[in-house]
Parts: structure tokens; C-alpha cells; sequence
């Protein structure tokens, strides 16, 4: 699928070269690496390199979207996987939202990865039930996205193509079949108040899981954008102290 319409500016992906612990941040569904962005550059200040891909479809136009499927999305993060490989980089995956779900997926495929964050990860959204199997309407109106920090500015669509929906569901519901076969270090971040996603849904995953080392923490203050939201460094803090651990580990497995 090629896209039809410019990337709306600042909805661009974004890479910082650093050491060679690549970080590879996934957004979420209807977002834009913007909504990630804060993530990324605190990251990339602490050394790591750090990639967030623009996820076909998204950050330009919902018609752009509409024509897309989840395999797309997919592909797309794939493909940063790949590029931070060739660069020579060891591979930690963290994802919001949807991009939570998709990074679940890309550690179930992609044994080489080395430790796996998720923050609010979508495995079911009520708000979109009533849609299913449904043709019609083309289009339902965004409302304004789930940040309990005022003020905030996150670039997004303001309809969602309901034929995007329906690739969402389908992703959501492959996923958990896929969780067993995950057994890389995990942080399961999720937020105690989630308008959008059950804060459940992490839960869910955190048991699932196969990894010995795992870990579920709750974010007190944020809503479901949390990359954006009043506990945004508390992620950053808590992602580059879990990163550091498992990439230790990890050097020092491999030396001995």
C-alpha cells in the first residue's frame, strides 16, 4: 500500500545514534512517534540509540490508514528491527498501546531480542466492540486523547477508518496466542487509570508471559497516552534501569 498524503510535520519517525543498545519504540494506533518522542530523546541522552518508526498509515491522512492492515503496521516495525540490526545494534523492543501489542509479536518472532517493555498494551477495546463485524459507518469522530495532563497536544486523526478498526481487533486477537512463547526479560507497565484500554489487558500479559525475569509496574498519575502524561519520566526511568540490567546480563552471559 502506498501512501497518497504527506506525513503531517512532526509526525515523523525519529533516530538518535548512540551505544550499541538500540531501543526500538513502537506508538500506537492512530498516533504518531510524536506521542513517543519524549521517551526517545530522554533515552538517547542516557547513551542508547533509539529508533521510533512512523507506522504505515499513520501521521499523514485516515484515508491513508484506511487502506491499511495490520500486517502493515507490523512490517513496519519490522523493519526497524532490521535497520537497528544492521547497524550492528542489540535489539530491546518498547511499545504503547497498540505499539505494545506489536512489540509482544515482534519478541515472540524475533528470538534475539533481548528484553521487552509495554506500556498500556492493547489486547481489547470496549470503547470499539460495538463496531465489530460491522461495514458501516465508514468513519467514527476521535475523540480527544486519554492524557490526564492538561495541555498536551498529540497529533492524531480526527476519524477513524472503521475498516483500521477491524485490522486492530484481528491484531488484538491473535496476539495472546502468541505470549507463551515469550521469554525475554519483560517490564509490563500500565497505567492504574486507563480510559481506553482495561488496565487489565496488562495484567493479562504479564502472566502469560514465559519470561523468568518479568515485571508489572503501575503507573499512579497517567492515563492511556502515559508516554505524554504526568508519569513520563517515571517511565524513562524505570525503562533505562531495565535496560541496563538485562544488557549487563546479557554481556556477561555471552562472555562466559
Amino acid at each position: 500500500m502506498k501512501e497518497q498524503f504527506a506525513v503531517i510535520p512532526g509526525a515523523e519517525s525519529f533516530y538518535f545514534e548512540g551505544n550499541d543498545i538500540g531501543i526500538l519504540i513502537s506508538h500506537g494506533f492512530i498516533g504518531t512517534p510524536q506521542s513517543v518522542r519524549f521517551l526517545g530523546e530522554q533515552l538517547a541522552k542516557q547513551g542508547f540509540t533509539v529508533l521510533a518508526p512512523r507506522l504505515k498509515g499513520h501521521g499523514t491522512h485516515y484515508l491513508d490508514m484506511e487502506k491499511c492492515t495490520h500486517e502493515d503496521w507490523y512490517k513496519s516495525l519490522k523493519q526497524g528491527y532490521w535497520q537497528l540490526k544492521k547497524r550492528g545494534k542489540r535489539v530491546f523492543v518498547m511499545g504503547q498501546s497498540m505499539g505494545g501489542t506489536l512489540a509482544l509479536k515482534l519478541a515472540a518472532e524475533y528470538k534475539d531480542i533481548e528484553g521487552m517493555i509495554t506500556i498500556n498494551a492493547a489486547l481489547t477495546l470496549p470503547a470499539f466492540e460495538y463496531l465489530r463485524g460491522s461495514s458501516a459507518p465508514r468513519f467514527i469522530k476521535e475523540g480527544a486523547p486519554d492524557i490526564k495532563a492538561e495541555g498536551i497536544h498529540e497529533i492524531t486523526y480526527e476519524k477513524a477508518p472503521v475498516r483500521a478498526i477491524h485490522e486492530l481487533q484481528e491484531l488484538m486477537a491473535e496476539t495472546p496466542t502468541v505470549l507463551g512463547e515469550i521469554e525475554v526479560p519483560a517490564l509490563c507497565i500500565k497505567s492504574f487509570t486507563d480510559h481506553v484500554v482495561p488496565p487489565e489487558n496488562t495484567v493479562f500479559i504479564y502472566r502469560a508471559l514465559s519470561s523468568k525475569n518479568k515485571r508489572l509496574v503501575t503507573l499512579p498519575n497517567s492515563y492511556h497516552v502515559a508516554s505524554m502524561d504526568h508519569d513520563k519520566e517515571f517511565i524513562v526511568e524505570q525503562a533505562a534501569r531495565f535496560i541496563r540490567t538485562y544488557a549487563a546480563v546479557h554481556s556477561y552471559a555471552a562472555v562466559k
